[in-house]
């Protein structure tokens, strides 16, 4: 028995990226307009305090102050609680914030959510991806299946080639 999901509208690079609000761990709202004017990193990943999840946010924080010059936002998006954001920040000193998408409207919106197999099991869960918003809102650039190693770096180069 496979597990059923909606169909998205693929997204395409150039197009507006789709708008969102949701709660973020510094506090309150996140809107994805109120970075309009400046570039935006948002990436998504399964889950705080996992091996791959660690690394990632690590190498995204390690390279943060050349995203800053760069004139970038980085903010991570998963399903987790504000309250495990919190810990995940304090434990690896995360300079950027993380969202929660509890009900899943941001990742459905990027079209994130996808059906995965882990020892026999089939679910839905995030597909680890990263998408760049150029500084008028639009798709700049987007990355699905994300592998870990190099990553961040790899991102930072595609945010200091945008205007």
């Amino acid at each position: 028995m496979g597990v059923t999901m909606t169909t998205v509208k693929s997204l395409t690079v150039g197009e507006p990226a789709p708008e969102f609000c949701a709660p973020v761990s510094s506090g309150g709202e996140l809107c994805l307009k109120s970075l309009q004017g400046r570039k935006v990193v948002l990436y998504f990943y399964p889950k705080d305090n996992t091996p791959g999840c660690s690394v990632e946010a690590q190498d995204f924080a390690a390279l943060y102050p050349e995203f800053q010059a760069a004139e970038a936002e980085v903010i991570g998006v998963s399903r987790d609680s504000l309250a495990s954001h919190q810990r995940f920040i304090d434990k690896f000193s995360l300079p950027f914030p993380l969202i929660t998408d509890a009900d899943e409207a941001v990742c459905r919106a990027y079209d994130v959510i996808q059906e995965k197999k882990n020892y026999g099991k089939t679910y839905l869960g995030i597909e680890r991806s990263t998408f760049v918003v150029d500084r008028t809102g639009r798709l700049a650039h987007m990355e699905r299946k994300v592998k870990v190693a190099g990553h961040a770096a790899h991102i930072l180069d595609i945010v200091k080639s945008l205007p």
